[in-house]
């Protein structure tokens, strides 16, 4: 599916006749296609009609790239990647860029509502444009980075949350969480970190060298990359964090229970030895105590005694 855009909102036809019409006017008038699902006569305009290299045409057909910038003479090749929320985890949305010095084509396999929200923006209020032609490249490209935010800040809650979790209650779900989250968050600062130094080399030997007038607009964008890397690299340390917070209340909810049961266990020592020892059947124990009640009381406040004693220490160290 194409959408074609310019300087003046959405264009209604797609057809090749008025795109290379557009193409041809972007000078003045500004040129952003959109391709979402190429197929074959796709690949044959972008090879064909916009003479573009056969190796960008095979990197869209394979996918699975990483985030690079290949320089040719007219034009870079961009790829960067777009994180989204879907079904309860992270995808990563692999988007191709050709940036010409008044031109702007992205290809893309999945729909992109970021792309389709900022074109129907442009196609409402035309001057966000600004009347420039390079100021739609930037308006692109600073959505598809802007994208990756409400995704940080979103893991950003979920940690929190689970930090609280393991704070209330330290359980075996919640160490499987921390691990998914670890998993996730690695992934998405494997990405991040390459996506900032391509965004880097497009600025500075690409859109800075063709649209110098626009290069605050991009230092921003940059800027908002390098904040989303290092925003992914302190929630990898909070997750650490989570871990050893995780293992610390494990740790001491054990140490809680090996103490309680030392405590019992404590408690009847006394008790077993003294059960022990009068119950042996020694003529001085048997002459000594021959009144059953006199035996019985003796043998009950020493066993009531013995515990005190006991408890009184333990209080008094600080065990109970």
């Amino acid at each position: 599916m194409r959408t074609l855009i310019t300087t003046g909102g959405k264009q209604e036809s797609t057809a090749t006749d008025e795109i290379v019409r557009c193409f041809n006017a972007a000078p003045e008038a500004g040129f952003w296609l959109d391709i979402e699902a190429p197929d074959e006569s796709d690949f044959h305009l972008l090879e064909q009609t916009f003479k573009f290299h056969a190796l960008t045409i095979e990197d869209i057909r394979h996918q699975d790239q990483r985030p690079k910038v290949d320089e040719y003479t007219d034009y870079n090749f961009t790829v960067l990647f777009v994180a989204e929320w879907h079904q309860d985890e992270i995808v990563l949305r692999e988007h191709h860029l050709f940036v010409g010095p008044h031109y702007l084509i992205t290809v893309h396999n999945e729909p992109s509502a970021q792309l389709k929200d900022l074109q129907e923006r442009v196609h409402k209020s035309p001057e966000l444009t600004h009347g420039k032609p390079a100021f739609i490249t930037y308006l692109v490209i600073d959505a598809l980075v802007d994208a990756t935010f409400p995704v940080l800040e979103k893991l950003d809650d979920l940690v929190d949350e689970l930090e609280d979790d393991i704070l209330r209650k330290a359980s075996p779900k919640s160490l499987g969480r921390i691990y998914e989250l670890k998993h996730t968050v690695t992934e998405l600062r494997i990405f991040l970190g390459p996506q900032r130094d391509v965004f880097q080399r497009l600025i500075t030997h690409g859109i800075h060298l063709q649209q110098q007038d626009m290069t605050l607009y991009y230092r921003d964008v940059y800027d908002h990359i390098t904040r989303q890397y290092e925003t992914a690299d302190s929630l990898r340390d909070l997750l650490s964090s989570a871990m050893d917070v995780y293992l610390s209340t494990v740790s001491n909810r054990v140490n809680e229970t090996t103490k309680a049961l030392t405590v019992i266990a404590s408690l009847f020592l006394p008790l077993s030895f003294l059960t022990g020892f009068y119950g042996m059947n020694f003529m001085y124990l048997t002459q000594v105590l021959e009144t059953p009640y006199l035996a019985f009381a003796v043998g009950v406040g020493t066993m009531l005694v013995a515990t005190g004693i006991q408890l009184w220490l333990f209080r008094r160290r600080g065990w109970i």
